[in-house]
């Protein structure tokens, strides 16, 4: 609670503030409490002079008035204190989680880390915000009450006030349990989560395959899962309230029966017994309020651990301190050697490759021979096990990830585009291009035609992942966006392996486009997409084992050859 609550620190004032409106509402509720007595004895007595009776309304007028404006504002001012600081940590959670590497996001299902940053995080504001605001108002309202029976009658006061400690000794029991359950709760909603996102985002498959009853079950369980957890949440969280009205019930009775004596033998005034077990009244609901602001407050520690987990987790691509402003002579790729945490070998073994400023080198190979692996490693969305990679002499390692990335243009088998418009999809790795820039970046993409003919053409949405575009459109997009980036090192992975004949000469032609004056690394299983490489890599099992033209390469008696003979057999088959 203490790490939730130094989020509220930049937003002292306001907490401060209002911890002094509470107190001040606190105090008029204890004060309308206090007036209770002389009511029933001056206001209510026939006796009683005019001038007492109106001063005695003045102050119940006033005392409401004052409690009513200062919890408003006092709410207010807790509730904008929480909110922020919540909104501070949901972006630091953002922020963490968007800087970690591949790794994370292929091990870490997108469901459930959206549930954590909303739905973890949304427990959290209730407890700092509303909750928090709750706790000061009947906090200072229970002091205040305390204070006015205490004043009335300290003999009675005391014997009330045992029965708080039996209440609250089996709650705060209660409190760890119910932090427990929170967090039951909020792993069975993130799986709940987690399918509705894979069942959503791959509806054509579920539909393809006739799986609509399947994935229905699946949801179904998962979602009774989760009342079993919220029931037993409310289960827990219920159980306080019963246990105090009991305990009040008993000692009203006791009251009772000690105050007739009392009555009789003149100790006591009728005003003065009816004020005191009016405010006790009153004193046991925001007890009760108390009780189960302490159980929300552990149903926000329980949610609050997976968010910490996400805080605390280090990240293993930590950015270096150079900045680079350009790229001029060379890539350097020594001895490197790379492997997945949950790969059983090396995906690369010892790997050493130069590529020149200007040059098109295409990495061709088997699946599995860490082509791609390779090229992820250029802009170190991992880092290798050992070696390194060099640009222009300096280890990408010492680069900030920013200054590297800015150096390198990617387009790959499978296109990601924003629910967005087309011009902001374009723009998105330069916000700040001119109308006429993103023109000529889709003119040069050989995208321009059919953009201009979308409805609204550059101001077209194209829908979640640019379904509303056909494949060759997207990746035409893509190469538009990698042109308006402008960046001097190219990786082309896969590019057109997903396209039909016609659309794939429209993407080469705009790939062409693309690849004029600068240094690209071609990745392609489609061997009549990388003849036009200044140089082949042939790769198998992590290592090179080929390098040269095509001519070269084509009649060597290697593993290209073997390709290139199985690729030009299917296609004289097909």
């Amino acid at each position: 609670m203490k790490r939730i609550l130094s989020y509220v620190r930049p937003y002292a004032g306001w907490l401060f503030a209002s911890v002094f409106l509470m107190a001040l509402a606190g105090g008029a509720q204890g004060l309308i409490a206090y007036l209770i007595k002389p009511i029933f004895d001056q206001v209510l007595n026939p006796q009683g002079t005019d001038s007492v009776v109106s001063g005695v309304m003045l102050v119940v007028v006033a005392a409401f008035l004052l409690r009513g404006v200062a919890d408003y504002f006092g709410n207010y001012l807790v509730n904008r204190a929480g909110i922020s600081a919540v909104t501070d940590l949901r972006q630091a959670v953002f922020e963490r989680v968007l800087r970690q590497d591949a790794q994370f996001f292929e091990t870490t299902s997108t469901g459930r880390l959206m549930s954590s940053i909303m739905n973890d995080i949304d427990k959290i504001q209730v407890a700092t915000s509303h909750i928090l605001a709750d706790w000061l108002r009947q906090t200072f309202v229970a002091v205040s009450l305390l204070f006015v029976i205490f004043q009335t009658s300290w003999k009675l006061a005391l014997f009330s006030v045992t029965v708080i400690p039996i209440v609250m000794l089996p709650t705060a029991q209660l409190g760890r349990r119910i932090r427990r359950s929170t967090r039951k709760a909020q792993d069975d909603t993130a799986e709940v989560n987690q399918i509705l996102q894979e069942t959503l985002s791959g509806h054509q498959v579920v539909k393809s395959f006739g799986s609509e009853v399947m994935e229905s079950a699946r949801f179904r369980e998962a979602g009774r899962r989760l009342r079993r957890s919220n029931l037993k949440y409310v289960m827990q969280q219920a159980i306080a309230s019963p246990l105090i009205e009991f305990m009040g019930a008993l000692t009203i009775v006791g009251l009772l029966i000690y105050a007739r004596s009392e009555i009789r033998t003149g100790v006591m005034t009728t005003g003065e017994f009816t004020s005191f077990v009016v405010t006790l009244l009153l004193l046991y609901e925001p007890m009760k309020r108390l009780v189960g602001i302490h159980n929300i407050f552990q149903q926000a520690l329980g949610a609050s651990q997976k968010v910490f987990e996400y805080l605390d987790r280090p990240t293993t691509v930590e950015p270096g301190r150079v900045t680079v402003k350009g790229f001029t002579r060379e890539i350097a790729i020594e001895h490197l050697t790379f492997r997945y945490p949950t790969s059983e070998g090396p995906v690369l073994t010892d790997l050493s490759l130069r590529v020149k400023a200007g040059e098109i080198v295409a990495l061709v190979g088997p699946s599995g021979a860490g082509k791609s692996t390779l090229a992820s490693l250029l802009p170190r969305f991992y880092d290798p096990e050992s070696g390194g990679i060099e640009i222009d002499g300096v280890n990408v390692r010492e680069l900030t990830l920013e200054s590297l990335r800015k150096l390198i243009g990617t387009v790959a088998q499978d296109t990601f585009l924003f629910n967005d418009t087309v011009a902001n999809n374009l723009r998105y790795g330069r916000p700040e291009a001119s109308e006429g820039e993103v023109r000529e970046a889709a003119r040069n993409a050989l995208a321009l035609e059919f953009i201009e003919e979308l409805p609204q053409g550059f101001e077209t949405m194209i829908g979640e992942r640019g379904t509303r575009l056909s494949g060759g459109q997207r990746q035409r997009i893509s190469i538009a966006r990698a042109l308006l980036k402008n960046a001097p090192i190219l990786v082309l992975d896969e590019a057109t392996s997903h396209l039909d004949t016609e659309s794939e000469v429209l993407v080469q032609g705009a790939l062409g486009n693309l690849m004029q004056g600068r240094t690209v690394i071609v990745i392609a299983h489609r061997l009549s997409t990388v003849r036009r490489a200044d140089r082949i890599v042939v790769l198998e099992k992590g290592r090179i084992v080929e390098t040269g033209r095509h001519e070269e390469l084509v009649g060597a008696g290697g593993m290209y050859q073997r390709l290139y003979e199985l690729q030009f057999s299917e296609g004289v088959d097909s």
